[in-house]
């Protein structure tokens, strides 16, 4: 009878459901460094500024799209920025760039689709797009992301393919060429 009384008191429902949030909450933590500790892989971690430098080392490797033969045009512009801050709002503008550069990347190479739209719809392919994600508003760095990478900017160096190894990803991913680490995502071939 007392339990009953204590549950139907609100101060005791809200610090009960409290708790309970806050282990699920700890619990996950605890989940994901498990994995993250688990799949350890070594990957070349690059600062922002590391990146950058590299990026003005390798100008010549860096082409626009419209040199590389890929169109853009301002909905896929707009498109491209929508990933970019799908997928990697929080990240440092390089990180932000190489997730575009990915994407255009793909255009280019031939076992993706050769549009922007292509390859964004493209089946399972992002899943800030089948999440619908991908349809929040933009930043202003996100769009000027979009344009580096349209520019030709590619901190990636080239990658096809990143993701954030913190998270649970098909492991088939981990067989591609790991090119790099920005932020929180690895790049790779």
């Amino acid at each position: 009878m007392a339990i009953n009384f204590m549950w139907q008191n609100s101060t005791h429902r809200r610090i009960a459901t409290a708790c309970v949030a806050y282990l699920f909450a700890f619990s996950l933590t605890i989940g994901i460094a498990g994995y993250a500790a688990a799949n350890e892989r070594v990957v070349p971690v690059q600062t922002a500024a590391a990146v950058e430098e590299a990026v003005e080392a390798d100008a010549s490797r860096n082409e626009s799209a419209a040199s590389r033969g890929i169109k853009v045009n301002q909905d896929d512009k707009i498109l491209l920025a929508r990933v970019i801050e799908a997928e990697a709002a929080t990240e440092s503008q390089p990180g932000k760039v190489a997730v575009g550069a990915v994407i255009l990347n793909r255009v280019e190479h031939k076992d993706f689709p050769n549009t922007v739209k292509g390859v964004v719809h493209q089946p399972k392919a992002f899943c800030t797009v089948s999440n619908g994600s991908i349809w929040r508003s933009v930043s202003t760095e996100s769009m000027g992301a979009a344009e580096q990478a349209i520019a030709g900017q590619d901190p990636s160096g080239g990658a096809l393919y990143f993701w954030n190894p913190y998270v649970k990803v098909n492991p088939w991913v981990w067989s591609r060429d790991i090119i790099t680490q920005i932020d929180r995502h690895v790049f790779a071939h």
